[in-house]
């Protein structure tokens, strides 16, 4: 029964601080996670400047005589845009016309200048042209503007209000530019005088003037896009399933993180000894608590004294049981036959008992990982417990008390483990 009642209530101890680090770590990841998301979802760029120039032509009102051709040059065109996500945005944009008369017309020139606000929608990522391209898009746009028209005829430039409606392509050039083509219909109300300067004396055309007013622009231009980011919110696809798969490597190499190999409630990332007497009380940093730096932990020490007092060969008996259950071993670096420095406190445990028990003798097992040939694991755990003999025979114990066995590699955990071979590599004793 006192057997048992140390180690469960060590146990009880340990399993309650490493719930709560587990905790948390749960908290700390899915925080991080949720500002992963949120971060990803908008990892491009929303500005751009578009600037392009072609034809435009003139429908009604047209004065008797008065036209002009579909190819009429010229047009020129510049704007802001700016995305709120990768597919509704607005823009700004100013125009200048140049309206000239066709081949079966009269003469006249004519300038309109305006500017408008407009929503976009880039129906590229609307129908998923991502799907089969990365290099084409789509665009819809539709607002409204004011302008003004001017003519030598005309004494005050008419001063006009407009709807527009258009649809855009473009081309990917490279991440900061995009070839585009757009075609605009810009209906006018409020009008005046005709395209060509003239004013709507005919009734007939007084009925008619108002939203019967229209301009059309074809143009082809450029996308200069600004920002920081790699892709702008024209071309830019967020794959949650690229994410998620990211976050979850992530959440995996946390959990591993936050494994606890020596099983004192510190994980391995945190704990500067990894190799601490299983059960037994540490430190924030996974050290052994040992105030009066004798290389035996102070609640171990505490409980052999008090024992000690009151029964000493029933807790010699104990302690015996506890090296033979492998709490007390000397551990090794990948590779290396000679113990770490966390190894210390477990070697100066067996010396205490054995110089306290001058009768007994033990058995000095060597092991070694997987990793590597297994001849040479087992030449290696053999020179792993010669050298813990060495070290018990310096420190006073007689050799004939010690027996050297090298039992080569311990399979008892995933080799490919990094975390898990360490407490493998490790020279443990058998009291007789």
């Amino acid at each position: 029964m006192k057997k048992a009642v140390l180690p469960l209530l060590l146990l009880c101890l340990c399993s309650a601080n490493l719930s709560a680090q587990k905790a948390k770590a749960a908290k700390k990841a899915k925080k991080q996670t949720t500002k992963e998301v949120t971060k990803a979802a908008s990892d491009y760029d929303k500005w751009s400047i578009d600037f392009g120039g072609g034809f435009v032509k003139a429908s009604n009102p047209m004065s008797p005589g008065y036209n002009t051709d579909a190819t009429n040059l010229f047009n020129a065109n510049l704007g802001a845009r700016y995305m709120f996500n990768t597919k509704f945005g607005l823009k700004v944009e100013a125009y200048y016309d140049v309206l000239n008369n066709g081949d079966n017309s009269q003469e006249f020139e004519s300038q309109v200048y305006g500017a408008s606000l407009q929503g976009v929608v880039n129906l590229g990522r609307v129908l998923e042209f991502e799907s089969w391209t990365k290099r084409i898009g789509l665009f819809g746009h539709a607002g409204v503007g004011i302008s003004q028209l001017a003519n030598d005829q005309i004494k005050d430039n008419d001063q006009l209000g407009n709807f527009l409606i258009g649809l855009g392509g473009q081309i990917r050039l490279s991440n900061s530019v995009a070839l585009t083509a757009d075609f605009t219909m810009i209906n006018s109300f409020s009008q005046q005088r005709t395209w060509d300067g003239g004013d709507y004396l005919d009734t007939e055309l007084r009925r008619k003037q108002g939203f019967d007013s229209t301009l059309y622009h074809a143009t082809i231009g450029l996308s200069i896009y600004l920002g920081k980011h790699e892709e702008h919110a024209d071309w830019y696809v967020y794959n949650a399933d690229d994410k998620i798969d990211n976050l979850d490597s992530r959440i995996g190499d946390l959990e591993t993180m936050m494994n606890d190999s020596d099983k004192d409630g510190v994980p391995d990332y945190l704990d500067t000894e990894p190799n601490t007497i299983a059960g037994v009380a540490v430190d924030s940093k996974g050290r052994n608590i040992d105030k009066n730096g004798n290389g035996v932990p102070d609640e171990l020490e505490s409980y052999i004294d008090t024992k000690e007092k009151e029964v000493k060969q029933t807790m010699s008996a104990e302690i015996g049981d506890l090296i033979n259950g492998g709490y007390v071993n000397a551990y090794f670096d990948f590779g290396k036959d000679q113990p770490n420095a966390q190894s210390v406190g477990g070697i100066n445990f067996l010396i205490k008992y054995l110089k306290e028990n001058p009768s007994a003798s033990a058995d000095v097992v060597g092991y070694a990982d997987e990793v590597g040939d297994t001849e040479y694991n087992k030449l290696l755990s053999a020179r792993r417990a010669e050298n813990v003999k060495k070290i018990l025979i310096d420190a006073g114990i007689d050799g004939s008390r010690l027996t050297i066995k090298g039992n080569g590699e311990d399979s008892s955990v995933n080799k490919e483990s990094a975390f898990a071979r360490q407490t493998v590599r490790r020279v443990t004793f058998i009291i007789k």
